[in-house]
């Protein structure tokens, strides 16, 4: 129902009037929201990652496409920010936002900049402020109709009508700055063909990161960014209006020069995940889970899912020393606790304290431990009918311990290294060299855009993870 009619490029132009960090000033409204959001998607995103080295690149890319936008003087204020997720967007007044994780993933400075000229396209069609007059209008009529019709049948289908309308408003907005993005690409002289290459590589991530588990999808680029084979397909079209495949520049070597060593994956302040285990260098602590369960670092928690919808979580909390941690759990923030189940132990060495909990069709097993003068929580819940619920706790709850200084020392940060292939090396060597992540071939092929059957030369450059 969302497939919109045949997409006319032709109808796909900038606005006359697009709102820009030069004239954004001259509406007080939209200069405060501007100032607004900025804090909040750093907070979202880890704040702004700082590498001169990389910033340059970025800048560069971005004063090309700007020379042949339909306003060359108008600024944009691009930030990259300091997330694993693979995501780019706009805000209404110019200003732009990549993540390292997006970055990690391309391949060369023509990928980069279509997804750059992108977002510009978003800005000078003016969407984020037709997008929010859209959805002020939907907002208006949902409580009218819920009001006016209550819960009925009618009510539900117009309610429905208004969903579909913005999603189909969206789907035509990324398509309309797909449109302008690949014109800019090509008239700044890059490969214009890179946006069906990165479109590509996107699905790809995204295949991979369904298979391994993931960060946040929300906070993704294909979340709000529809990925169809129409979709690809235009782009490829659009291209073809430059010439054939071959036509622009790719630049590779600088873009591949731009992110050597750049960060990748969880951050040193987040701890990190190695295999089936969390290690946090700062707090000193570690903890594992079963095979089969895949982890997912966040800035607000540490979770795992698992086989039978087995769920994990672990946490910290501030507990007054004197507080034992018997009182903690019976102190109310857990629902449906058995109080006949609380009871004192040690793991590891550490004092601790367990319980068992059930509401609402769920069990859950509540370990909290006193390491360093910290208190974590490990809570781990399963469906009520589950059997696994007692051995998956006690083996997580049994893992946890306190890291030694050499531990903790040892623990460094991944980084992507671009390589130059040797002589005799194939794909299966070069991602036997990538440490610190699980299923290296198929993340090898996804970071390096490799089919699988693709061969590597002698020569190229390729990127790895590595801890060095």
């Amino acid at each position: 129902m969302l497939t919109p009619p045949d997409v006319q490029e032709s109808g796909f132009q900038p606005s006359d009037k697009p709102i820009t960090v030069d004239n954004v000033v001259a509406n007080a409204k939209l200069a405060d929201m501007a100032k607004a959001q900025h804090p909040r998607i750093l907070a979202t995103y880890g704040g702004e990652y700082s590498d001169p080295k990389l910033e340059r690149m970025v800048a560069k890319v971005v004063g090309n496409l700007t020379v042949v936008s339909a306003n060359p003087s108008q600024t944009y204020r691009i930030t990259i920010l300091n997330s694993p997720n693979v995501n780019a967007f706009a805000l209404p007044g110019g200003y732009l936002y990549v993540t390292r994780g997006l970055l990690a993933l391309a391949n060369d400075s023509s990928e980069l900049a279509a997804v750059i000229a992108h977002e510009m396209g978003h800005v000078t069609a003016n969407h984020g402020l037709q997008r929010q007059q859209l959805e002020a209008e939907e907002g208006l009529a949902t409580k009218v109709v819920s009001d006016v019709l209550g819960d009925s049948p009618t009510a539900k289908a117009a309610l429905i009508r208004g969903k579909l309308r913005l999603a189909q408003f969206s789907r035509n907005q990324e398509l309309q700055a797909d449109a302008i993005g690949i014109k800019s690409i090509g008239e700044a002289g890059y490969d214009p063909y890179a946006a069906g290459r990165f479109l590509q590589s996107m699905s790809a991530y995204t295949d991979f990161r369904s298979v391994s588990g993931a960060t946040d999808a929300s906070l993704d680029f294909l979340a709000t960014h529809p990925n169809t084979p129409q979709r690809i397909d235009l782009a490829q079209r659009l291209a073809r209006n430059f010439g054939p495949p071959g036509v622009g520049t790719r630049d590779r070597d600088a873009f591949l020069a731009g992110i050597d060593g750049l960060l990748y994956g969880d951050t040193p302040e987040e701890g990190y995940v190695r295999g089936q285990t969390f290690l946090h260098p700062g707090l000193g602590v570690s903890f594992s889970v079963p095979d089969g369960f895949v982890i997912d670092n966040s800035a607000a928690a540490v979770t795992a899912t698992g086989p039978g919808d087995i769920a994990i979580r672990f946490d910290g909390v501030a507990i007054d020393k004197s507080v034992s941690l018997t009182d903690y759990i019976r102190s109310g923030w857990v629902a449906g606790l058995d109080d006949t189940s609380v009871r004192q132990d040690m793991v590891n060495g550490n004092e601790a304290a367990m319980a068992h909990a059930s509401a609402q069709g769920w069990q859950f097993d509540i370990a909290v431990i006193r390491a360093g003068g910290q208190v974590y929580r490990l809570l781990t819940a399963a469906p009520s009918a589950s059997a696994a619920l007692e051995p998956v706790a006690r083996s997580v709850s049994g893992s946890f311990r306190t890291l030694s200084a050499a531990e903790k020392a040892a623990l460094k940060p991944l980084h992507i290294r671009v390589v130059t292939v040797q002589p005799g090396q194939n794909m299966g060597t070069l991602a036997a060299q990538m440490v610190g992540v699980d299923r290296k071939l198929d993340l090898f092929r996804v970071l390096n855009a490799m089919s699988p059957g693709a061969t590597v030369s002698a020569g190229d450059k390729v990127k790895i993870v590595t801890d060095k």
